[in-house]
């Protein structure tokens, strides 16, 4: 029987590439101004702070390779696949390793750092490298405007009807790496339930709505998360 999973990743699943999640003691978000970074208020006061901190933050990436539970999630893509069915792979983090370990159609609700975006028009492009202040946007001409395409603070995440499409058409949701305590993600898990799917939690330790899923599996991403594509492709 075709199996049809949906897949969300939070910062978990990256910390054992060397991209730390957010919010833990020591986290970038524990060490700088959310409103001054990571808003679109913030970057009309002050741009070039803006462009560095995520000029830093691409460095960062740059030097990150995928895990093994970003190459085992590619795994189950492929697998599902082949028997008929699908990985609808989701995904809150900004980086690209689910691509680079072998991942397509991957959907990144919070944007991905590695693209920019014109502030005026929308328009985006891939561009891993500095973001150029002085560039001029190729499709509405607009110069000073180059941001990271990543979604900010009071700025709605992207893909969502696409995302709960999925979701409702899924017979199994699973969540990775995630804190539970970010919206509207966070309230996947309840969306599922109350369509009758079943749920399955794999983090380091329990998150904020641990208790909604179904079935919860603890331990380093990098260790559980082959495991469990494995007995799943059994």
């Amino acid at each position: 029987m075709a199996l049809n999973v949906f897949v969300l990743t939070g910062a978990g699943v990256s910390a054992e590439s060397g991209l730390g999640a957010f919010r833990d003691e020591g986290g970038v978000w524990t060490q700088y101004d959310l409103s001054e970074v990571a808003t679109p208020e913030g970057f009309a006061r002050d741009p070039a702070k803006v462009r560095a901190f995520y000029d830093a933050r691409r460095a960062n990436l740059a030097g990150a390779a995928p895990n093994p539970a970003h190459f085992a999630l590619a795994r189950l893509q492929a697998g599902l696949a082949a028997r008929g069915g699908r990985l609808f792979l989701c995904t809150q983090n900004v980086d690209d390793l689910h691509e680079k370990a072998g991942s397509t159609n991957v959907v990144h609700m919070h944007g991905e750092l590695a693209v920019t975006r014109c502030h005026a028009c929308e328009a985006t492009r891939p561009d891993p490298g500095p973001l150029d202040a002085g560039a001029a946007c190729a499709a509405c001409g607009a110069g000073g405007m180059a941001r990271p395409h990543v979604v900010w603070f009071g700025e709605v995440p992207l893909f969502m009807d696409e995302i709960f499409d999925a979701l409702e058409d899924s017979d199994l949701f699973v969540a990775i790496g995630t804190s539970g305590s970010v919206y509207p993600a966070a309230g996947f898990v309840t969306e599922a339930r109350r369509m009758r799917i079943r749920t399955c939690e794999i983090n380091l330790a329990p998150s904020d709505n641990a208790r909604a899923f179904d079935e919860r599996l603890y331990g380093p991403a990098g260790e559980v998360v082959p495991a469990w594509v494995e007995g799943l492709l059994a």
